[in-house]
């Protein structure tokens, strides 16, 4: 038996609930896994019927939506679709991750400790890269779960599920199907703990069904001003629709740094609740990083983490060298705010080792994260060498700043190319203006990104071109309107001597040059090439940067494009 478990009143025979309501039958656990993987394909049917579903994603969230209020999602439908479903929910304990940024960082870094310790551990996130099944992780690898047993669960499930849609007059999300299910497989395969990381907001999220009974701890990460439309128009709605997730009684971990009054509404919150509140941002706290080194062509940086909080939730640890393959001040505060949470679980009688917090926080990494490719990702998008690929799937003003931190950390120096695609209900300006008031880029191309499979909600590259002309002139850097770049399936031969850019201005540097893809025309690794010949056709001394972001989708499109599972 490992360590703490879910009180065993608690938790009924496994699958007895599905097999009283819906003759749903428990696998065998982890076994399915072993016998390896289905191509994908066999998942058509299931994709076809969740594409059938209403999804925010693609068509973006209603005003309010988050918000605990009449305009709200309501999380009745979600309660009535579980319980037709045995309510798995209720089957293991959870922690539940809300915030602005960092939640998805943190739930990784968090899974990766407690799977370090030996646990059974689902985890729950949003959105995905390249497939949908990334969004659920169970058992011990943390790798997107197995087509098989995704295929079978939705099979076994389906009934349920279309008397739920009938029932509610089609009114079931797509998020909403997909994280029922998601509880029904933590449910099946018996997890010790499920990290949900909550999709929008937290108060009305559709995972904050979880009761105070089966949460272990909450956790709130950041607040920032992303869909703030949907949760309620004011950094003090979002704090309050986040600060939703809190239960009675139960400890919350707060990440931050939070603005004075953005900290008081989830500490009020946390009062009226009398939920124990745990602070990353503790005067008790000490972390720095010691400096960035290199391994197989990929940055990381060491650190020092000295944990030690002795308020109503005494927290004890110290890391001398610890080597987070995420990067940046933001991800070590991400780092810091997992440790207080796993923390917390072993405060609660879990077995968790101070060995097992320093593994997890170092394995863990994350597809499209301020992630640099290896010199033989970067030959297969075409390119010879002579720049390095960053891909980094920020898209809000403050990812904007820590993006730029991570640039200026590994390269505070050398050119440095921009490819930059969003969705259209981003914060452009803002995000533009962060990342110029770092480095500045030699070459700044714009794309299109598609977003959820849709174009409807990207932003066209050409209005994007306007909005970083826009910057470049507020912050009163020179800058040369290339106009539009085919990069199609040929390599764009024509990026070169046309495009150098002006003689050299007064201040010795040619003038940043912005471009844009072509009308029309889908992202393809080719603009990636167009932003290296134009680095080059510079002359400014290799080896040059170049660095994808605007949107994870557009990051996805990247590894698509290399074949990356």
């Amino acid at each position: 038996m490992l360590g703490h478990r879910f009180p065993g009143a608690l938790r009924p025979p496994r699958g007895l609930l599905l097999l009283l309501r819906r003759g749903i039958i428990a696998r065998r656990g982890l076994s399915v896994m072993a016998g390896g993987e289905a191509a994908e394909g066999s998942l058509g049917g299931f994709f076809e019927y969740m594409e059938r579903l209403r999804n925010y994603e693609r068509s973006g969230v209603p005003r309010g939506a988050g918000t605990d209020s009449d305009d709200g999602f309501d999380l009745g439908r979600m309660r009535r679709l579980l319980r037709r479903l045995g309510d798995p929910h209720t089957h293991f304990p959870a922690m539940h991750i809300a915030g602005t940024k960092g939640k998805g960082s943190t739930a990784a870094f968090l899974s990766n400790i407690m799977r370090a310790q030996g646990y059974n551990v689902g985890c729950y996130s949003s959105p995905h890269l390249l497939t949908i099944r990334e969004r659920i992780s169970v058992g011990n690898d943390g790798g997107p779960v197995p087509v098989r047993l995704l295929s079978d669960l939705f099979d076994e499930a389906k009934e349920a599920i279309d008397e739920a849609i009938e029932s509610e007059n089609g009114s079931l999300t797509h998020f909403e199907v997909f994280t029922a299910l998601s509880f029904l497989l933590f449910s099946q395969e018996n997890v010790d703990i499920a990290i949900i990381e909550a999709g929008l907001g937290g108060a009305r999220d559709a995972t904050n069904v979880i009761r105070s009974t089966e949460l272990a701890a909450s956790v709130i990460t950041t607040v920032g001003r992303e869909h703030l439309a949907a949760l309620g128009g004011s950094l003090q709605s979002i704090a309050i629709a986040k600060s939703g997730i809190i239960k009675q009684g139960r400890p919350v971990v707060i990440g931050g740094p939070f603005s004075e009054d953005i900290e008081q509404i989830i500490r009020d919150r946390a009062f009226l609740t009398q939920s124990p509140v745990i602070s990353a941002c503790d005067p008790g706290i000490k972390s720095f990083t010691k400096c960035i080194d290199w391994d197989n062509g990929k940055p990381y940086q060491r650190c020092y983490i000295n944990i030690k909080i002795s308020n109503d939730v005494p927290l004890c640890i110290e890391m001398h060298d610890i080597n987070l393959q995420l990067l940046g001040h933001h991800q070590r505060q991400n780092a810091v705010t997992a440790a207080c949470a796993a923390l917390c679980l072993r405060s609660q009688g879990w077995d968790i080792s101070d060995a097992s917090i320093q593994a997890g926080l170092e394995e863990t990494q994350l597809p499209g994260r301020s992630q640099f490719l290896t010199a033989e990702e970067a030959s297969v998008l075409g390119l010879d060498g002579a720049s390095t690929v960053l891909i980094d799937g920020a898209h809000t003003e403050e990812s904007a700043k820590a993006l730029s931190g991570v640039i200026k950390t590994v390269r505070p120096e050398g050119p440095l190319a921009l490819v930059v695609g969003m969705a259209s209900d981003k914060e452009h300006l803002a995000f533009a203006e962060q990342l110029l008031s770092g480095q500045t880029p030699d070459v700044v191309l714009l794309t299109e990104a598609s977003i959820a499979g849709g174009t409807s909600r990207a932003m066209p590259a050409s209005s994007l071109k306007d909005v970083w002309i826009a910057a470049a002139r507020d912050r009163g850097i020179e800058h040369e309107d290339i106009g539009g770049i085919s990069a199609g399936a040929e390599t764009p031969e024509h990026i070169g001597g046309d495009l150098l850019g002006s003689p050299s201005s007064s201040s010795g540097r040619k003038p940043m040059v912005i471009g844009f893809q072509d009308e029309g025309a889908p992202f393809s690794s080719n603009l990636i090439i167009a932003a290296s010949q134009l680095l080059e056709s510079r002359g400014r001394a290799p080896p040059g940067l170049i660095c994808v972001t605007g949107s994870l989708h557009l990051v996805g499109a990247v590894l698509q494009q290399l074949g990356r599972h």
